[in-house]
């Protein structure tokens, strides 16, 4: 299996972290730009389009790049490295992708197109109070009156969803739950947005016979296709992009640490003399190459078309594990100043608290993995399978 990048995801990768060190290379101008609304830089936004960043999973014919899974990890990674607070995952790989997954060809030019050339921004609004991390919509309803369709009912947490140019919503209808699109000036709509503790913003949204288009053209006008397992496969996917996002955050918390055991004098000696100190410091790089492996490998997955929503789940279990020693280790070793607003180590642990529980935390995925274990044969650690009923030399 390669795991190296081509000559055109390397130029990628270089352009992309070229551009967001200049943006957020010092920690201070992140936190400026994250205390004012909308949470993150419009001008950045723009370069990245420019760029063809945010079009990039998207196909040509919808004003897209045509790129994929792996494309979309490289510059996740880079936006982890420093954290910034641009909704590339939230606006294009999950929202962005259920438009490419479900749309028809006129929705997807008219909603990718925009997104692609950074003038629109979108939000998937699917999570509701007091559910969790199911693909299903629960609490929110859809109506149909004739031709038209209205929503009612309330979406809390919804990423991004105040700055939102256009919402994707999930709904209760006869058939299951289908995909609506909500203008972000529609009639009804009322959006209540806040900061979240990693510096992002997300928003209470409550549609009160709200207009909205269905999304796609699947069942019948009553009765609109289920679109569970779409909302499923998007999910995988925003999973493993937030995976490859924690790698990069790691990273740099990793070497930011390793940096400060190597200046930091205590007793007249530096932090690495201290052998305790450095086995600490080889764990974490240790969980974070566990981590990026994964992240990678699942990316690999999805650009084959394999099965998705394992592979996401692995590189969740991974990361929310490798995110939670690497992140808590950064705050041990740097002491007392690790924990200050001040410094930067907080914030990337932050950051992997809040990726962890985003669609779906550790715990989340390991339930879900081990409710598969039947599914696979057992292997011998010994070379042979093993056949139930059979004796040690069978």
């Amino acid at each position: 299996m390669d795991f190296q990048f081509d000559s055109e995801q390397n130029d990628l990768r270089e352009a992309v972290r070229g551009l967001l060190e200049r943006a957020y290379g010092d920690a201070e101008e992140r936190r400026r730009v994250t205390r004012a609304d909308p949470g993150f830089d419009e001008k950045t936004w723009a370069r990245l389009a420019e760029m063809g960043v945010l079009g990039l999973p998207f196909a040509e014919a919808d004003g897209g790049m045509g790129a994929g899974p792996i494309e979309v990890a490289i510059v996740a990674e880079q936006i982890g490295r420093v954290l910034a607070p641009e909704p590339f995952v939230e606006a294009v790989v999950l929202a962005g992708g259920l438009v490419a997954a479900v749309g028809t060809a006129e929705q997807r030019a008219e909603l990718l197109g925009p997104l692609s050339e950074g003038s629109s921004v979108l939000a998937f609004a699917h999570a509701e109070p007091a559910t969790r991390w199911s693909a299903a919509a629960v609490g929110v309803t859809a109506t149909r009156d004739g031709d038209a369709w209205t929503l009612t009912g309330v979406k809390e947490p919804v990423l991004a969803g105040a700055r939102a140019d256009v919402l994707v919503v999930s709904a209760v209808t006869g058939g299951g739950t289908a995909l609506f699109v909500v203008d972000g000036d529609a009639t009804g709509l009322t959006r209540t947005g806040y900061r979240t503790h990693d510096g992002g913003r997300a928003a209470n949204v409550t549609f009160a016979a709200t207009p909205a288009r269905l999304l796609g053209d699947g069942g019948s006008p009553t009765h609109p296709a289920d679109r569970t397992p779409d909302i499923e496969r998007a999910f995988a996917l925003a999973r493993i992009a937030y995976a490859n996002e924690a790698v990069g955050a790691m990273d740099t918390a990793l070497r930011t640490t390793s940096e400060y055991l190597t200046t930091r004098k205590q007793f007249g000696v530096t932090l690495n003399k201290f052998q305790a100190l450095t086995f600490r410091a080889a764990d974490m790089y240790v969980s974070l190459e566990l981590a990026r492996s994964v992240a990678l490998w699942a990316s690999m997955v999805a650009d084959a078309g394999g099965d998705v929503v394992s592979a996401a789940d692995r590189a969740r279990l991974q990361t929310s594990r490798a995110g939670r020693h690497i992140g808590q280790e950064a705050i041990q070793l740097h002491g007392g100043i690790g924990v200050t607003a001040e410094y930067k180590v907080g914030h990337y642990t932050s950051r992997l608290t809040a990726i962890d529980h985003v669609l779906g935390d550790g715990d989340f995925a390991l339930d879900r993995l081990a409710a598969t274990v039947g599914d696979h044969p057992t292997v011998d650690p010994l070379g042979a399978p093993y056949a139930p009923g059979a004796g040690v030399d069978a």
